[in-house]
């Protein structure tokens, strides 16, 4: 079982940077790979980024590459999306989640808001 927190949300203007935080519990952290969604108002959930369990590997999806880093502290048992250059489209609920041994993301944070005005 792992628990997901996330924070570090809040309201910015276009081009400026926001780190989101998510704090995991769980004695079996540091062999999740994690993943960061957001959700905008009125759209589906959608993959912003993922790492490995060893923090090694990272992915991005299109809208977010080269503007956001995804990383993580095992010994905190901590994930982190750093995210440069905001644009109103990012603009969302940011969730925090850990892929469980299925190969799906089995747990889930609470959210935390971003927005961004132009």
């Amino acid at each position: 079982q792992v628990r997901l927190v996330e924070s570090g949300g809040g309201l910015v203007q276009a081009g400026d940077s926001l780190r989101l935080s998510c704090a995991a519990s769980g004695r079996t952290f540091s062999t999740y790979p994690m993943g960061w969604f957001r959700q905008a108002p009125g759209k589906e959930r959608v993959f912003v980024a993922a790492i490995s369990w060893s923090g090694l590997s990272t992915d991005y999806a299109d809208s977010v590459k080269g503007r956001f880093t995804m990383s993580r502290d095992n010994a905190k048992k901590m994930v982190y999306l750093q995210m440069n250059s905001l644009k109103p489209e990012d603009t969302a609920v940011y969730y925090c989640a850990a892929r469980g041994p299925e190969n799906t993301y089995d747990y889930w944070g609470q959210g935390t808001q971003v927005t961004v005005s132009s």
